[in-house]
């Protein structure tokens, strides 16, 4: 069901399906609510899902020319209220990671556990700060139609760019309908985020984190010595996928996440 909240005055989009444990699926970067369509449909054959348009995207409306991680996490856990869920397990792909971490320094209680998807808990490297200003001064000449073309075909691992062709053509189609200004306030947003890799390896709460082998964004080998996980948190790879594992492996990925809700939520 397609469904409003107020936040702050503003419009917000979201979609509630399913019954059962609640889980809100969060976007990512040049993603809305959408990007979930197919794998949110399936997992609402066993849980309630949620769907949102962060600000500035979808039908979503904007709330400031930056959209920081907390103030979307702010929104998510307002939604959280809006759906009259005590807590949610809430999944976070890539930049929508980046909120899920903010959501749960800023409101531990409303999680009951958190699943990083293709993200990550660290801030950004002055190498990818100069490359989102690039990214901020491309949007801002015109030209958001050569960033969402030149990113999204880098989300999807080189050797499954025919074959999730359409998929592709999807993201691209998702990407280009987001306005200037929304693309701008999270590149604002995600330069500013602290690293909270502090608080992943407290486990507060259960964590799945999910990686892809091929992915052209973050080093799995890389992640794997940064971070020590807590007891609490488990840790997968997907052996055949880029940055977009829930369109990749869409079963394998559902499998995963599904049986982690069930073993590990009460």
């Amino acid at each position: 069901m397609k469904k409003y909240f107020n936040f702050k005055g503003r419009k917000i989009f979201y979609t509630d399906k399913g019954a059962g444990i609640p889980i809100v699926l969060i976007h990512g970067y040049l993603e809305t609510g959408e990007i979930w369509e197919s794998f949110g449909g399936k997992l609402a054959v066993d849980f309630r899902v949620l769907t949102i348009d962060l600000p500035g995207h979808g039908d979503s409306e904007m709330l400031g020319r930056t959209h920081s991680m907390e103030l979307m996490a702010d929104v998510v856990n307002s939604l959280i209220k809006e759906a009259a869920l005590e807590k949610a397990f809430v999944v976070g792909h890539s930049m929508g990671g980046y909120v899920t971490l903010a959501l749960l320094d800023k409101y531990p209680f409303s999680l009951s556990g958190y699943c990083l998807f293709h993200s990550h808990p660290f801030a950004d490297t002055p190498e990818v700060i100069k490359k989102r200003k690039n990214e901020i001064a491309m949007v801002k000449a015109g030209n958001k139609f050569l960033l969402c073309n030149e990113n999204i075909r880098r989300l999807y691992a080189e050797k499954n760019l025919e074959k999730f062709s359409k998929a592709l053509e999807n993201s691209k189609r998702i990407a280009s309908s987001i306005s200037a200004e929304g693309i701008i306030a999270v590149l604002r947003g995600m330069m500013a985020r602290p690293s909270r890799q502090n608080l992943m390896e407290r486990g507060l709460v259960p964590c799945l984190w999910i990686l892809g082998e091929f992915d052209n964004h973050i080093s799995c080998e890389e992640m794997k010595t940064r971070v020590k996980l807590p007891p609490n948190a488990e840790l997968v790879i997907l052996e055949n996928s880029g940055h977009m594992g829930f369109i990749e492996e869409e079963e394998v990925s559902l499998e995963i996440l599904k049986s982690f809700v069930n073993r590990k939520i009460k």
